[in-house]
């Protein structure tokens, strides 16, 4: 069977997680077979969040969760096919060096402390350099992380009752389905409600029920002393992702310089460092704009990274503070899926 009949009936059999699956699959054998060489590109970004043992993975958050073992296994994925690994920000020199070896970048967004405890160590193994993205308010425990505090709240309860702006409702918890779908109707809220509302909402929410939110970020996220531990590495690199966290898209032009600006100044406070590179958070289309990534060049940011997925080509360079990243997920943690997407035919596939 053809690769496109195998995605047509994987698309029939239907449910996210076996399409993407699917595509993975059809994705490396593409490339096994040397087909969609030009997709590949010159090279790749990927993203990855937490990075803790098997035992810590939970619902709802699974994947932005991957396992040390998964991490080590993708960067020796990436050796055998000859990528060179990069600092984030020798990415434009690499565009512009013609005929070299195809490189790869690690990102990490947020700052938590698994990022020290598990990846750096597996970094560290094989030379890889990394950056690490933070955010400001999380690294002071001025804001709270929403999603963490949904994953630490919504499995705790049998039911919870919340406006969502058409008066109180209950919201059923009792089976990890329900939990799921309360968690994307929370998410939902975010998106829709000023997201600094929306946020305290919840952060409300959750004290109502013994979580303190703040108390949270503190437990899962680096601080000011452990990310000056974190730069003395020298494989370990700091950028700045905002203060609060919110889709810069959605923010005023004022706002939107702020968060960028400010991110980065602390940063530099902290660090005697400016940061080179900066990610925006969230990444996905609709919470960048054209404008952001114009304030993230017009700030000398010498790239920006988004989520939204692709390979870096030549073109790549026309848009430094835009660049696409791959994100390693949680529920796909096999080497060969690291090779498929490296390959860039997933994001062919999915167009079509």
């Amino acid at each position: 069977m053809s690769i496109k009949g195998r995605l047509k009936n994987i698309r029939r059999r239907g449910g996210k997680r076996n399409i993407i699956a699917g595509v993975l699959e059809a994705a490396y054998l593409a490339s096994s077979a040397g087909m969609f060489a030009s997709r590949r590109g010159r090279g790749a970004i990927f993203t990855l969040h937490h990075v803790r043992p098997a035992t810590q993975l939970s619902e709802p958050n699974a994947h932005l969760e991957v396992t040390p073992e998964f991490l080590e296994a993708a960067i020796v994925q990436l050796q055998s096919e000859a990528y060179e690994f990069v600092r984030l920000d020798e990415i434009p020199a690499r565009l512009t060096s013609p005929g070299a070896r195809p490189f790869a970048a690690f990102t990490l967004d947020d700052g938590y402390y698994n990022n020290a405890k598990y990846a750096l160590p597996v970094f560290e193994r094989h030379r890889v350099p990394f950056t690490v993205f933070i955010t400001r308010g999380f690294a002071e425990r001025t804001h709270s992380l929403w999603w963490e505090t949904l994953g630490e709240l919504l499995p705790r309860q049998e039911h919870l009752d919340f406006d969502f702006g058409k008066g109180v409702e209950r919201i059923e918890l009792s089976s990890s389905s329900r939990v799921q779908a309360a968690f994307h109707r929370f998410a939902g809220y975010v998106w829709e409600k000023d997201e600094a509302e929306a946020v305290a909402a919840i952060d409300a929410l959750s004290r109502q029920h013994g979580i303190d939110p703040l108390d949270l970020t503190r437990r899962l996220v680096m601080g000011r002393d452990d990310l000056l531990a974190l730069i003395k590495h020298p494989l370990a690199t700091l950028g700045a992702h905002t203060v609060s966290h919110r889709a810069v898209s959605r923010l005023t032009d004022k706002d939107a310089h702020l968060e960028l600006h400010e991110s980065a100044a602390w940063l530099e406070k902290l660090t005697g460092m400016l940061p080179a590179s900066f990610a925006f958070p969230y990444g996905m289309r609709d919470a960048v704009s054209a404008r952001d990534m114009k304030i993230a060049k017009d700030l000398g940011f010498s790239v920006a990274v988004t989520t939204q997925p692709g390979t870096l080509s030549d073109a790549t360079l026309d848009n430094l503070t835009g660049l696409p990243r791959i994100s390693l997920n949680g529920y796909f943690q096999q080497p060969k899926y690291v090779s498929a997407l490296a390959s860039g035919i997933p994001f062919a596939l999915m167009s079509r």
